[in-house]
């Protein structure tokens, strides 16, 4: 099966599910021999009349948010003849949802490939100390983008791809499509010359692409600035009526949740873990140094229970109750906190009669069962106690 025209799931270390053999590279281009097969070594562009597939047409790889201006940029491009494939992260905190609706999306605008890369350590590194700082929140644009881009140019030499591109449009995006942090990017990714924005091509250098007849420069744009009027124009000429809000973003620019990371980052570190706990429920910090996150309703119950990993204590009252999770940074959960979480649970949930309620505990262990612990004999929290309130993280 061909990584290029197939889709390819990658984990932590950015490894691809499975590599590009010679077979693979020889059947995508069965006219160019010996040479297709040194395209997997080559950590350098090479001239894509050299690389051509069987169809003449040559490759590129998007990054692919399905956001609008990606959109735009990838429809753009394909009507050009050039074979895309389309590289979407997924940061830890983001999970899966969606993302065979994306897939569809990029084939219907001309993709033949999809790729899904899930960054998890070296993005916890980079959101603990990017080297490119913060936007407003906890975002860390530069640093984030930059990893996709060098993530992008190393499958180049795997799919044979002549160049990549964005749908970036100059002046869009205060931290991270300003002009001098867009050479940056093209700079330090190792993608210059060979790095397209075709939204506001015009407005920037010719690239190698355009140079060598791979990408008609006529046909690009000039966008500039933060309105988004000239996209959903040219949407609507291209025929494209489904797209996101433009005013959709990286969840990380939300000041709520930017909060919640640097909370994270303060008591914990950056862990693959936390960061997938933070997006759902009530949060709270307990005097032990534990992280409790309570859902609000069933949705929020079963997402948390989804990303719940081994060790994490769950807590249950049963009667239409929130589901807790609880952890500790150093493993065992001292008493006081389970105690206090027990009682934010029992807080939560439906009242019911007598002074106390019982609330259920259960380990989960490494083979992802439940281990039932004792249960608990709790007075219900207060949930407006000014002191419990300020535990809320």
């Amino acid at each position: 099966m061909s990584t290029c025209a197939g889709r390819v799931d990658e984990g932590s270390g950015g490894e691809p599910a499975y590599k590009v053999g010679f077979a693979d590279i020889y059947t995508l281009y069965p006219s160019s021999g010996i040479i297709a097969s040194l395209l997997l070594n080559s950590n350098r562009p090479q001239n894509w009349r050299q690389m051509a597939d069987k169809e003449n047409k040559p490759r590129a790889v998007e990054l692919f948010s399905g956001g609008l201006d990606s959109i735009l940029a990838l429809k753009l491009i394909a009507l050009q003849g050039v074979r895309v494939t389309a590289l979407h992260m997924r940061l830890p905190f983001a999970g899966n949802a969606g993302v065979d609706k994306l897939e569809e999306l990029a084939r219907w605008l001309g993709a033949d490939g999809f790729i899904l890369y899930r960054p998890e350590d070296e993005f916890c590194r980079i959101l603990a100390e990017p080297v490119y700082g913060y936007g407003k929140n906890a975002n860390p644009c530069i640093d984030c983008k930059l990893m996709l881009m060098k993530h992008a140019k190393g499958l180049m030499g795997e799919l044979g791809a002549d160049f990549v591109f964005t749908g970036e449009v100059l002046g869009e995006r205060p931290m991270s499509q300003r002009r001098q942090a867009m050479d940056i990017l093209e700079r330090e990714s190792g993608l210059t010359g060979w790095l397209l924005r075709p939204l506001s091509a015009k407005l920037l250098p010719p690239t190698k692409p355009e140079e060598e007849g791979m990408v008609d420069r006529e046909a690009l744009k000039d966008f500039r600035g933060r309105s988004r009027k000239p996209q959903m124009a040219l949407a609507d000429e291209l025929g494209v009526s489904a797209y996101p809000s433009p005013a959709g973003g990286c969840l990380l620019t939300d000041p709520v949740f930017g909060r919640r990371v640097f909370e994270l980052l303060e008591h914990d570190g950056c862990t693959v873990e936390g960061m997938r706990l933070l997006p759902h429920g009530r949060h709270f910090r307990l005097p032990g140094g534990s992280k409790l996150a309570l859902g609000r309703d069933r949705e929020d119950n079963d997402a948390l229970l989804s990303v719940a990993a081994p060790g994490d204590l769950i807590l249950d009252a049963r009667v239409s109750s929130p589901v807790g999770v609880l952890r500790h940074r150093e493993g065992a959960v001292p008493d006081e906190d389970l105690q206090l979480a027990a009682s934010l649970v029992a807080g939560y949930a439906k009242p019911q009669e007598g002074p106390r309620v019982a609330v259920y505990v259960a380990e989960l262990t490494e083979a992802g069962d439940d281990e039932v612990l004792p249960q608990l004999e709790v007075i219900p929290a207060d949930r407006l106690d000014p002191d419990l309130r300020r535990m809320m993280a």
